[in-house]
């Protein structure tokens, strides 16, 4: 198990976090340009949009260890490449191409390695029959340690080696995961899986189950707030609050940190109060600390706020995934989970294009409209809740958790 599993997916989850919070630090630190970074952000989640359907189908036809050695492979050599060319072009246009190519096509085969693995994982909590619980926990805490050192990694690693280093390292992670990855039979399907009709049969069970629907627009809406700030995060701390980029990246362990102490706290108040009484004090804790991040001045404010944000995020996905386990039908849980995290990815591209065309000294007030509206849309889920049958009457259970998804 723990060379077959754990191993492979500790080297993919540190690639992922490291992609996902070093590249838009590497567009800041490569042209200076608030637009780029935000714009490179949107570049890295559209992507992931257009490809989660299809990597979900590859996965399904060519078995999870092709799809994740070849996607981690191309990965690696999609960032070697992006280093060779960077030091002779530290600056200029064809810098600037460089890094915004590399945010795209990181973006698009991350998301397919991470399908892959999580394919995998899921797989072997099959084969683990009543362990399941202790594959996923270790699955878990996998992805939360990821979380927590990658984005640092990242930004000390660009800070002190530059981007050839942080991007040798992201090959290394990458690499690591390919060759880790065990081989497993698998038999072709003569035909792929249909996406359109999975994401149909989604649509439907998610239309059917008032409760999860009001539960996914509410967090969807949340994440909208979430990756305004996750876009905007190294334009503040670098450019408005003076510090270096290994800051953006300290900013980011303290939130993982944070929504992992929540999860652990909420997985107990729900025995206790209820999901409803833990999704409304969660959603109360993302809106005020959303609602008060754009007024924070100093790094240490901005820190905290951030962390506290999360905190509160990570308590949602606690009520949002024992609700979904309880609700969706087992025939239609596939297809519905991939709906709603594909609902809860639209978010971050629109938060980058917004950030891309936000000028520097507007940027506040636009994190604090987005929080108004982060605001009302959990007030009046939470509001609807109260009233639908399904978070006072799921069976409490125990699920894994990871952000929004």
């Amino acid at each position: 198990m723990v060379r077959g599993i754990y191993l492979p997916r500790t080297a993919d989850a540190a690639a992922f976090a490291m992609t996902t919070y070093g590249i838009p630090l590497l567009v800041l630190a490569t042209t200076d340009s608030a637009a780029l970074t935000g714009l490179a952000f949107a570049l890295e989640w559209i992507p992931r949009l257009s490809a989660f359907a299809l990597a979900g189908a590859m996965v399904d036809r060519y078995g999870t260890t092709r799809v994740l050695r070849y996607a981690s492979v191309a990965r690696a050599l999609v960032v070697l490449l992006a280093a060779l060319a960077l030091p002779a072009q530290s600056a200029g246009p064809t810098a600037t191409v460089v890094v915004m190519l590399l945010a795209a096509s990181t973006g698009v085969l991350t998301e397919f390695s991470y399908i892959a693995a999580e394919t995998a994982g899921a797989a072997a909590s099959r084969e683990a029959g009543q362990r399941a619980h202790h594959v996923q926990t270790v699955l878990l805490g996998i992805d939360q340690v990821a979380t927590l050192a990658g984005p640092a990694l990242a930004a000390v690693l660009l800070q002190h080696t530059g981007a050839s280093g942080m991007l040798a390292t992201l090959a290394c992670f990458s690499l690591a995961g390919a060759a880790l990855t065990p081989r497993r039979s698998h038999q072709v399907a003569d035909e792929p899986l249909p996406v359109i009709k999975g994401l149909r049969t989604g649509w439907e069970t998610l239309r059917s189950l008032p409760a999860l629907a009001w539960l996914v627009t509410g967090m969807t809406l949340a994440n909208l707030g979430i990756g305004l700030v996750q876009a905007a995060a190294p334009v503040i701390v670098v450019q408005h609050l003076g510090h270096p980029s290994a800051s953006v990246g300290l900013i980011w362990s303290a939130a993982a940190l944070a929504s992992l102490l929540a999860i652990a706290v909420c997985r107990t108040a729900i025995d206790r109060y209820g999901l409803w009484a833990v999704g409304a004090t969660s959603a109360a804790v993302v809106t005020g600390a959303g609602l008060a991040v754009a007024t924070a001045h100093s790094y240490t404010t901005y820190l905290i706020l951030i962390a506290v944000l999360m905190a509160g995020e990570g308590g949602m996905s606690v009520v949002l995934r024992t609700l979904r386990s309880h609700l969706i039908p087992p025939d239609a849980f596939g297809a519905t989970l991939s709906l709603t995290i594909l609902l809860f990815l639209l978010p971050f591209p629109l938060a980058g294009l917004i950030v891309a065309l936000t000028p520097g000294p507007a940027l506040n007030s636009v994190i604090t409209a987005c929080a108004a509206v982060q605001t009302v849309g959990l007030a009046l889920t939470f509001a609807r809740l109260r009233t639908l049958p399904g978070l006072h009457t799921a069976k409490v259970r125990q699920p894994g958790t990871q952000q929004c998804s």
